[in-house]
């Protein structure tokens, strides 16, 4: 597997969640919580992507439970687009099938409402999209 950072986002229509892994890609963690509606979004991304120089960034891709797609996988392309046009680093879409639910029960076991820490729920389901596509990563021993 090459060595370097990768960075996952969790595309929402309010929020957007953001992890990083560590160069060796062993641990995933939460980066930031992002307002999707913001006008210097991209701008944002930009700075992160400049500022943690990733090597591959994965995007959650919303699949329904039965694997057909959900409706909202058209916002995600476009999110994905963006990202292409603005960035050569590539860019993947990952099942991102109970990472939300997931999270959430990670950070109820921790203790943490939900409802106090919805913005860290979106960060947390990015590590989760993260780490399913580090795994993928690692299947095809890259």
């Amino acid at each position: 597997m090459q060595r370097g950072r990768r960075i996952a986002f969790d595309y929402g229509d309010v929020r957007i969640g953001v992890a990083i892994c560590d160069p060796d890609a062993i641990l995933s963690t939460p980066l930031a919580t992002l307002q999707a509606q913001s006008k210097d979004l991209f701008v944002q991304i930009m700075q992160i992507i400049d500022e943690h120089e990733p090597i591959h960034i994965y995007i959650g891709k919303p699949t329904l439970l039965n694997g057909n797609e959900g409706v909202a996988v058209s916002k995600v392309e476009v999110f994905v687009e963006k990202l292409r046009e603005k960035s050569a680093i590539p860019v993947s879409m990952v099942d991102e099938r109970l990472s939300t639910v997931s999270a959430m029960k990670d950070m109820r076991s921790a203790g943490v409402n939900a409802r106090d820490a919805k913005s860290s729920i979106d960060a947390m389901a990015a590590v989760a999209i993260l780490e399913q596509g580090l795994a993928i990563e690692r299947s095809k021993k890259i």
